[in-house]
């Protein structure tokens, strides 16, 4: 591929992450690091190989960026105006954003809709972009049909992210405090205090969370005809640093249906990475970018499409496992 990735938002964790994972499994892709400073962009490109380091100016529609070439564009930040978007699409590029959100999401789909015909739209606005959901739907494989999903994320408060994290996490609450589920096949909105819920870690600490609007529960949902699904998420000192450990994130998955032999089935796992939440997210942007480029398997069609669409979950699975992540069922040790 002649033409580099250009990676708005570059310098901070989930983009930098993204690119060292992809430097890492495509050691000849060009990369371009966008960011508002220069020379820490040239930082980070340093480290790269076969990269190079740009300024951007988001308020305009080009970018600032003149008639530079690119093969894709992945918005690692908030970009307010859309204009990551609307420069991919001027161009015929793949895009893929990781910040909208489910209650910011509007906007960024009617722009994609509107020019659906430019080049694939990969919204990944998921928790940790949209690998929650894949790692979610692999564990439903032994299941013939599937009743209900519950997922509860207990992310350690020493790992709430860098600035455009933070600031995303800001803007949504700002928004609202209630939750989003799906209850006996409706999507339904939670007051605050319905919304509350516990989420229980590997080792059975319990920490106090709240089912939270994220494009986690249609994504599911939708994908697993489960007519009940919610996803709550927990903020607190997880196992690994209480034993004095690096902070970790924890995934409980909780599922209830019926299993292929027809008999009732319910299954818990937590998906446990020592790294905290930095490389569950920048592995589900590199899926999402191996997939937009025809590295792995043939380019999405134009359109708007969500990980789930466009990822194999049994690949993203193998790939949390080559990163670090381990799987534990209740009442046994980590498996594969």
């Amino acid at each position: 591929m002649e033409q580099p990735v250009l990676i708005l938002g570059g310098t901070g964790q989930a983009g930098s992450d993204t690119a060292a994972l992809l430097r890492r499994w495509h050691s000849a892709l060009p990369l371009t690091i966008a960011g508002r400073d220069l020379d820490r962009a040239r930082r980070v490109a340093d480290t790269l190989g076969t990269a190079t380091a740009v300024t951007i100016d988001l308020s305009r529609r080009d970018l600032g960026l003149a008639e530079a070439r690119y093969s894709a564009v992945v918005a690692t930040l908030w970009d307010d105006r859309l204009n990551g978007l609307h420069y991919a699409q001027d161009r015929g590029l793949p895009y893929l954003s990781i910040s909208s959100g489910l209650l910011d999401i509007g906007p960024e789909i009617v722009t994609g809709a509107q020019n659906s015909s430019a080049a694939p739209v990969l919204v990944a606005s998921h928790l940790m972009a949209g690998i929650i959901v894949l790692a979610t739907l692999e564990r439903t494989r032994e299941f013939d049909r599937v009743d209900s999903v519950r997922v509860g994320v207990a992310l350690d408060d020493t790992d709430t992210g860098g600035p455009a994290g933070i600031a995303d996490l800001e803007r949504w609450s700002a928004v609202t405090a209630a939750g989003l589920v799906r209850r006996d096949g409706v999507f339904t909105w939670l007051a605050e205090a319905e919304a509350q819920a516990d989420v229980r870690t590997v080792d059975g600490t319990v920490l106090p969370g709240q089912s939270i609007p994220v494009l986690d529960v249609p994504s599911l949902a939708l994908a697993t005809g489960a007519p009940n699904v919610r996803v709550d998420f927990a903020v607190g000192a997880t196992p690994s640093r209480r034993r004095g450990e690096p902070a970790s994130v924890e995934v409980r998955i909780d599922l209830t249906g019926t299993g292929r032999d027809g008999e009732p089935l319910t299954s818990t796992q937590h998906l446990v990475h020592g790294g905290g939440q930095r490389p569950l997210t920048a592995l589900g942007i590199t899926l999402g970018v191996e997939r937009l480029l025809g590295l792995r398997g043939d380019r999405p069609a134009p359109g708007i499409h969500t990980p789930e669409a466009v990822v194999d979950p049994t690949y993203a699975v193998a790939r949390l496992s080559e990163i670090g992540a381990v799987w534990h069922r209740d009442g046994d040790g980590p498996r594969p």
